[in-house]
C-alpha cells in the first residue's frame, strides 16, 4: 500500500492549485481517503475527506473553497484547491483508510489521531503568498 502526492507548488493569495494523490496496493472497495495539512509549527488538520460511497467532508475553514474527489479506475484522490489564503501554507498529505467508509456519521474522519495506523503518503509543499 503506497501513496504519492503530487501537484504542490507556490502560489499568491486568491490563487488555485489541484493536488493528486496516486494509491496503489489497495484493493478494497469500501474505504475512506482524506487530505490533511500541517502548517508551519502547528499540529496536522484534516481538510476534506470522500468515502467509497461518494460522501464529502470538509472543514470549516476550506468549506466553499476546495473540493476533494476521486478517480476509482485507477485510485486517484484530487484536492481542487480555490481562492487560496495564507492559512493555506503546509505539507498537504493525503492518507486512505481502508477499512471502512467515513459516512455521515463518521464524525472522527478530520481528526488525524484516528488515521495514525494506516498508510500516508510523503507529502506536498504548498506555500501561499500575500
Amino acid at each position: 500500500e503506497h501513496l504519492v502526492e503530487s501537484g504542490g507548488g507556490s502560489v499568491q493569495a486568491g490563487g488555485s492549485l489541484q493536488l493528486s494523490c496516486t494509491a496503489s496496493g489497495f484493493t478494497t472497495t469500501t474505504y475512506c481517503m482524506g487530505w490533511f495539512r500541517q502548517a508551519p509549527g502547528k499540529e496536522r488538520e484534516g481538510v476534506a475527506t470522500i468515502d467509497s460511497d461518494g460522501f464529502t467532508r470538509y472543514s470549516d475553514s476550506v468549506k466553499g473553497r476546495f473540493t476533494i474527489s476521486n478517480d476509482n479506475a485507477p485510485k486517484t484522490l484530487y484536492l481542487q484547491m480555490n481562492n487560496l489564503q495564507s492559512d493555506g501554507t503546509g505539507v498537504y498529505y493525503c492518507a486512505v483508510d481502508p477499512r471502512t467508509p467515513c459516512g455521515a456519521t463518521a464524525h472522527w474522519a478530520l481528526n488525524p489521531a484516528a488515521w495514525a495506523r494506516t498508510p500516508w503518503g510523503q507529502g506536498t509543499q504548498v506555500t501561499v503568498s500575500s
